[in-house]
């Protein structure tokens, strides 16, 4: 699918389902739409937008929207990290660099919340970094503590609460990412730009 190419799919009986060419696009069109469309939710994704209960004409508007090219600008929040994860010396030889690399890499990269998903406050972290994506480990772990700082693909992550995973972790952080008396609950909801901090 080409840059800035949109594919409207109806969903159910009061949603659209916009298909795009990847996470950046999809947050791009999705923060766009927020500005431009009266809907009950606009939700990004990896590579769609789930847009529901739209009273605007919903193709007309999505014909004038042209992808902005890079990570969108939001809110910051920093995010200090311990860089002592069980999975850190395979993510390095995996990209064939020191461990210290490994650490510098990520704290320089200029990462956004594209989409959230698979726990409440699961924010997967589209990055600038230019570094090559990382497997999901063989043999997922039955259990991975909250605050864990893992890759997957082209993601960073962070466990909000303890679950099974199979996310290469790298560090861990004591950030609260989910909490339902705060407004959003989600620390990282979509567009939130993420400088993470070694410490």
């Amino acid at each position: 699918m080409g840059c800035g190419a949109v594919r409207l799919i109806p969903f159910g009986p009061d949603a659209t389902l916009l298909e795009v060419a990847d996470a950046t696009e999809a947050l791009d069109l999705a923060l766009w739409l927020r500005e431009r469309v009266d809907a009950r939710e606009i939700v990004p994704a990896a590579a769609t937008v789930l847009v529901s209960h739209a009273t605007d004409d919903l193709a007309s508007v999505v014909g004038q929207w042209t992808p902005s090219g890079g990570l969108e600008e939001g809110s910051l929040v920093e995010v200090p990290v311990t860089y002592d994860g069980p999975d850190l010396t395979d993510v390095a030889d995996h990209w064939g660099v020191p461990v210290d690399e490994v650490v510098s890499s990520h704290v320089s990269a200029h990462h956004v919340a594209a989409f959230s998903g698979f726990a409440p406050g699961f924010a997967y972290l589209a990055h600038d970094g230019g570094w090559d994506d990382v497997p999901r480990r063989a043999a997922p772990r039955s259990r991975v503590e909250p605050g864990s700082v893992g890759l997957a693909g082209p993601y960073t992550g962070i466990y909000p609460t303890a679950s099974p995973g199979g996310w290469q972790l790298i560090g861990h952080t004591d950030i609260e990412l989910w909490d339902q008396d705060r407004e959003p609950p989600a620390l990282l909801a979509p567009g939130t730009r993420v400088r993470f901090v070694a410490r």
